[in-house]
């Protein structure tokens, strides 16, 4: 079983033979993108620059200081902004052909002055990153893991989050050793996640302090010596959950009302109760915690956009928003529970591996490298312009208020606002192009006239307004295309009114017309002043409007929906007196087998007596059983009657 290494507690020979991981093969530079780090000549001597060429180191104080020199940060700048690192010298002429441009007076501060020319080459090289063949250069994507290599033929990978923002690809390593060392009081995380009502948080020693040694065992005893303890341990912990998202609906409460508005049943206030309650309780938590937290190295965050709001920014927050120690978990993570956050914990701490040989590695490189989407190139003849659209053109200040005022008349049109429309028509109606100006395409109207546009909207006023003091144009033809076909025009009780014809055929503002009042507005119009128009040809008119003619119609019209109602009354009256004569004949039917059954002593008869009569009026209606009722107690008077007569002879 392959070793497993703790981040924290790495043995100092392994690290002593590790070296940044980087591309076996290396294509040429501007085919591999500035991310990737140059590999180095395999020397015995670990301690070296992959950055800066030719830089070697004696001991680990040397290459701390060749990191945070000037020289190595401009290679840094310039690796990652698409150039080539250059050596010591080449990065002293930059800096002595840029001293003209500096501050231009002798400064004793050199190290100020060496900060403002990495400050003006790194302005050249954003220029220079610019230029086309820099956008040509693949882009190879950052991984989660960084990895170290370790001769001959060992890997080892550790997760990025857990340096520093601000660290450099190329101190990873510098890194790496560092942290190794114990510190006072020993490593401290803090983990939490939350999502579907869930919460799991926990306060974690990743690396046992300075004073906590392990126990060595003595040259003079011989005891079996004790169990080294684990790196890891949890030292505060706590889950809890509140019903706060819909079953297999996703989502929680306060996100769907959001979105769709505040739901009034039972389940959306208990659902808003619990996101309630779970944001106090998790503040709770972290106000409890406040001492730990602030003693943490690393604040590990699982929450969504929503429920970080329950973490940071809010009053008296324990976890400030900007805080360098916030990190999110790099990988998938699940349900939150406490199983959950120690898996998570150990996915971090521990180091991965993998056993690789240098041809398999360059194998793998060379792989990689083909996978990545080539590079645009640019064309050496510039193609052929392709048409663009047309950008709306910038009105003018009279453009917009001409095109105001369109929008306002043909509003008052469609609405009927005859009083407001005749002032306006007062003071702009001139300037608008008169009566029968044509509505302006930018409008996206479909009519072409002011008396189309009242028409069809079916204003009687301000058609009859149009009509007869604007003496609008009726013989205008509308658009054959993109117009509604009104077939309600037809749906008329005018029968002279004639049907239109197909889609292509000539129409005019008479055919929009959507009512019979607006129609009898145009024939008025027509029998009032017949030169003004043609009125029964260009303009469609069918007839002029006759009063008389139109109060006989309407006359004729009601004399037979009069009828008509008699009608219906004469046929109600028939069907009542044919019920009732039915049931004369039903009752004498009833009446006639009873008196047969009486007399005849032979008949079968049914037990209970009078039962059987009760028996014979099941099934009828209740006019027809009141009226058997009667006659039964009728005969029975008879018959008591008769009864006496004979006592008393």
């Amino acid at each position: 079983m392959a070793q497993r290494y703790h981040v924290f507690s790495l043995p100092p020979e392994l690290l002593e033979t590790l070296t940044p991981r980087n591309l076996i093969s290396q294509p040429p530079p501007t085919e591999v993108s500035t991310l990737i780090q140059t590999t180095p000549p395999v020397s015995d001597n670990a301690r070296a620059c992959n950055i800066c060429l030719g830089a070697i180191f004696a001991d680990v104080t040397e290459q701390r200081s060749h990191f945070r020199s000037d020289w190595h940060r401009y290679n840094v700048k310039i690796r990652l902004r698409g150039g080539s690192a250059v050596t010591e010298p080449a990065f002293a002429q930059l800096v002595d052909g840029l001293e003209d441009s500096l501050s231009g007076s002798a400064s004793s501060d050199e190290s100020s002055d060496n900060s403002d020319a990495v400050k003006v080459l790194v302005k050249k090289i954003k220029r220079r990153s610019r230029s086309p063949s820099h956008s040509e250069e693949r882009q190879i994507p950052l991984t989660a893991l960084t990895w170290f290599h370790s001769p001959p033929s060992t890997q080892f990978g550790v997760y990025r989050m857990l340096f520093p923002m601000d660290t450099p690809a190329s101190s990873y390593l510098a890194e790496l050793k560092t942290i190794q060392e114990r510190v006072k009081g020993g490593r401290k995380w803090a983990m939490f996640m939350v999502a579907g009502g869930h919460f799991a948080g926990a306060i974690v020693e990743v690396s046992r302090p300075v004073e906590d040694q392990d126990p060595t065992t003595s040259a003079k005893t011989k005891k079996k010596p004790p169990k080294p303890k684990s790196e890891t341990s949890i030292l505060k912990h706590k889950t809890f959950h509140r019903y706060t998202t819909r079953r297999k609906q996703g989502g929680s409460q306060s996100v769907n009302d959001n979105s769709k508005g505040a739901a009034i049943s039972a389940g959306a206030m208990l659902r808003r109760y619990g996101e309630q309650a779970l944001r106090d309780d998790i503040r709770n938590l972290l106000l409890d915690w406040a001492d730990d937290i602030q003693g943490c190295e690393r604040i590990w965050l699982r929450a969504s956009v929503s429920n970080r709001r329950i973490f940071l920014d809010y009053e008296n927050c324990v976890i400030n928003k900007g805080d360098d120690r916030l990190r999110t978990f790099p990988f998938p993570t699940r349900r939150p529970t406490q199983s959950e956050l120690v898996r998570c914990l150990l996915e971090l701490t521990q180091v991965k591996t993998s056993h690789l040989t240098e041809e398999a590695l360059r194998a793998q490189d060379e792989a990689f490298l083909a996978s990545l989407p080539n590079p645009k190139a640019t064309p050496s003849i510039a193609p052929a312009a392709v048409p663009e659209k047309a950008k709306p053109q910038r009105l003018t200040k009279e453009e917009e208020i001409y095109r105001e005022k369109w929008y306002r008349l043909l509003d008052m049109i469609s609405k009927g606002r005859s009083e407001p429309l005749k002032s306006f028509w007062e003071r702009e109606g001139a300037s608008l192009g008169g009566v029968d100006a044509p509505i302006p395409e930018w409008t996206e109207d479909r009519r072409t006239s002011l008396l189309q546009v009242a028409v069809q909207s079916g204003q009687e006023d301000v058609t009859r307004w149009l009509l007869y003091e604007l003496h609008a144009d009726p013989t205008i033809v509308v658009p054959s295309l993109g117009v509604h076909q009104e077939t309600a025009a037809n749906e008329s009780d005018a029968s002279n009114v004639p049907p239109l014809q197909g889609t292509g055929s000539r129409r005019t503002a008479y055919d929009l017309a959507r009512t019979r009042a607006v129609r009898d507005v145009f024939r008025q119009c027509a029998g009032d002043h017949p030169d003004w128009w043609d009125w029964f040809g260009a303009a469609r008119v069918p007839s002029t409007f006759n009063k008389e003619k139109e109060e006989a119609r309407d006359e004729k019209k009601k004399q037979r929906k009069k009828g008509l109602r008699e009608k219906m009354r004469e046929r109600e009256a028939r069907e009542r007196e044919r019920e009732s004569k039915q049931s004369d004949i039903d009752d004498e039917q009833v009446e006639t087998k009873s008196e047969l059954r009486s007399q005849d002593p032979t008949a079968p008869r049914k037990l209970g007596g009078s039962s059987g009569a009760a028996d014979r009026v099941v099934g009828l209606t209740a006019e027809l059983r009141a009226k058997v009722e009667r006659e039964r107690r009728a005969r029975a008077a008879e018959a008591r009657l008769k009864i006496l007569t004979q006592a008393g002879a």
